[in-house]
């Protein structure tokens, strides 16, 4: 699930997370300058709804031009969507995904490398096992529907449940690629260093093992992790992660290699030996965090069940995360909230979930829509 349901609602509260490691992507080594630093409050406007009549999205990319390529996870569909007009043009089905519960089509991710390899990788859930695919999109072909080859698997075996299959994906500033899995409510892959569920995944573009990570024979870069659902890189390459707690934290972790963030020992911050607490932690009532975004010096998270946007300011010091406490915008107004995309600049694309068989859907529903954040 989610998360379970959790009483009530308390103010979110922030944590410091253990000592940072050595990291394969460059880190923080001090706070920045204070003229660098996000405002403690910030502020979240809709500019305006780029499309709607999705059914359930899940991923979001984008193309190097601008334009969106949207996943369904349930129909198994990638679309892509002209930002200058909200225009639909559905590019294919992905072959082999069997959606039932929270598995199906999840994350997508264009190749940084795309205006020569024209490479769409996506993570998926069969009929044995969640993987992670690429397709050759050809952007001038004629026939809408028919524009995606056939998947190329460069990853098999990560374990899939019909709940907790995580499926978030994206390129790194290293160029490597990142995923993030469920432990398929099964509590013993979390902690199981060769089970590839309830871990934060890195691989080359091929989906090899690669230099940096924490065993050299391994794509798994950290682990004791319940649902990861969001992967994103701040100013200074640091990687951050949210996912979903069970009865009572939900969690935005600072991930750093070979990293043990608890779970199934701890929820939230525990302030136990060998564990990483989270940056900043959650009810679950007022989260259910899925993904996350950096623009303008903060961290936003989409909250599935709290049906809010969060902002935490970030101030570069791993001692002194987060900058100020979190921030929620939005709160009831769309309904649950799925995906969000740095947009550019001071700019941020918002995925609604209310077609996912969670939600109450609306005339319109699901839509992306255009924010101006500060």
């Amino acid at each position: 699930m989610e998360s379970s349901a959790g009483q009530g609602a308390s103010s979110p509260a922030g944590s410091p997370s253990a000592s940072s490691g050595r990291s394969a992507s460059p880190s923080p080594s001090a706070s920045r300058p204070a003229a660098d630093l996000p405002p403690a409050k910030g502020s979240a406007t809709v500019v305006s709804t780029l499309t709607e009549g999705l059914n359930s999205p899940w991923g979001l990319a984008a193309l190097p031009g601008g334009d969106l390529l949207v996943g369904s996870r349930d129909k198994g569909t990638i679309t892509r969507i002209d930002v200058k007009s909200g225009k639909k043009t559905l590019l294919g089905t992905v072959p082999g995904v069997a959606p039932a519960g929270e598995g199906g089509l999840l994350g997508i991710a264009v190749s940084p490398d795309f205006g020569t390899d024209h490479q769409v990788y996506a993570y998926f859930t069969t009929a044995s096992d969640n993987r992670i695919a690429r397709m050759l999109y050809d952007e001038n072909g004629s026939t809408p529907g028919q524009q995606l080859g056939a998947p190329d698997t460069i990853l098999r075996g990560i374990p899939k449940g019909t709940i907790h299959n995580g499926g978030r994906i994206a390129f790194g500033p290293d160029h490597m690629l990142y995923a993030g899995t469920g432990e398929t409510g099964d509590d013993g892959h979390a902690q199981d260093k060769k089970s590839l569920a309830g871990k934060i995944l890195r691989m080359t573009p091929d989906g090899d093992s690669l230099h940096g990570n924490p065993e050299a024979d391994s794509v798994v870069y950290s682990y004791g992790h319940r649902n990861v659902q969001g992967l994103a890189w701040d100013a200074d390459k640091q990687l951050w992660a949210s996912e979903f707690g069970q009865d009572t934290w939900d969690e935005l972790n600072r991930i750093e290699p070979g990293g043990n963030y608890g779970w199934p020992d701890v929820e939230g911050t525990a302030h136990k030996k060998g564990f990483r607490d989270p940056v900043a932690q959650w009810k679950t009532s007022e989260a259910s965090p899925s993904g996350i975004a950096f623009v303008k010096g903060s961290i936003w998270m989409a909250g599935l069940r709290g049906e809010r946007l969060w902002r935490i300011p970030l101030s570069g010091d791993a001692d002194k995360e987060p900058l100020a406490d979190p921030q929620a915008f939005l709160e009831g107004k769309y309904g649950r909230l799925r995906t969000v995309l740095a947009a550019g600049g001071d700019k941020l694309w918002l995925v609604t979930s209310e077609t996912d068989t969670r939600g109450t859907p609306k005339a319109g529903d699901d839509k992306i829509l255009l924010l101006k954040v500060r």
